[in-house]
């Protein structure tokens, strides 16, 4: 797909505090399941058809969720009796910065979806492209977000971490490894003030709202008392660490 929108720096990557021991055993196991995930070593799946295939590791992906949601509340039960060196404050700001508790406060979500057609007298100046909602918009509004001071957010339901990534699949979105159309909804917990300004703020979201004026592409903005983010409960797979610095 077309970029028609620039991109802006992606979040911050957060540090998650953790015991040792019994911790690290059960941390391993987690990883272990992680990499499960691309093992590739089940050959009797191998279903003929597209759509079959896509249900299959949808399937997939839904089972190793649930063993990772088990193996977590596990790691979480003995981290909270251990004895390192941060103490409880600290540990569940860690968790919950990293995406691994529920969190709940006021804050905005934001909804873009595709454009109508346009009428045949305007269709020739404006690529098709123009009339749908790409990456970099929703990586814009994600960034904005971000800036703006969000505690925490998600995308299409779906808790946002490190490791979240959304790219172009034809003319949807594949998001945490499903796929999606739109309307696509962004929700994060933060002041909700900070948060608009932190969107006006983003270059990559100016340039959307161009296109929201000139072809009809979806925009809302809605502040909300009380959002509820749901725990991230996806696969921690990392490829690369490096040690957060101020």
């Amino acid at each position: 797909m077309s970029e028609s929108a620039p991109g802006a720096p992606r979040p911050r990557r957060r540090r998650i505090s953790v015991g040792t021991g019994v911790v690290g055993l059960l941390a391993g196991l987690l990883v272990a399941t992680n990499a499960s995930i691309f093992a590739g070593e089940n050959t009797s799946r191998e279903p003929q058809d597209l759509q079959g295939l896509a249900r299959a590791e949808t399937e997939r992906l839904e089972q190793i969720e649930a063993e990772n949601a088990e193996l977590r509340d596990e790691l979480e039960a003995v981290a909270g009796h251990g004895t390192d060196a941060a103490g409880p404050g600290d540990q569940e700001v860690s968790a919950a910065s990293a995406g691994l508790e529920a969190v709940a406060g006021p804050g905005l979500e934001v909804q873009l979806w595709d454009a109508p057609p346009l009428p045949d007298e305007d269709s020739g100046d404006f690529a098709a492209d123009a009339l749908v909602v790409h990456q970099q918009d929703l990586e814009a509004v994600m960034n904005g977000l971000w800036a703006g001071g969000a505690e925490a957010m998600s995308v299409q339901g779906h808790r946002v971490v490190t490791t979240t990534g959304v790219r172009c699949v034809g003319n949807v979105l594949h998001i945490a490894g499903r796929t999606y159309s739109p309307p696509y909804v962004i929700r994060a917990v933060g002041e909700p003030e900070q948060l608009r300004d932190g969107l006006e703020s983003s270059p990559g979201v100016q340039v959307y709202l161009q296109y929201v004026e000139a072809v009809g592409l979806g925009w809302s903005v809605t502040e909300q008392s009380e959002i509820e983010l749901p725990a991230y409960t996806g696969p921690l797979a990392f490829q690369h660490a490096e040690p957060v610095t101020d």
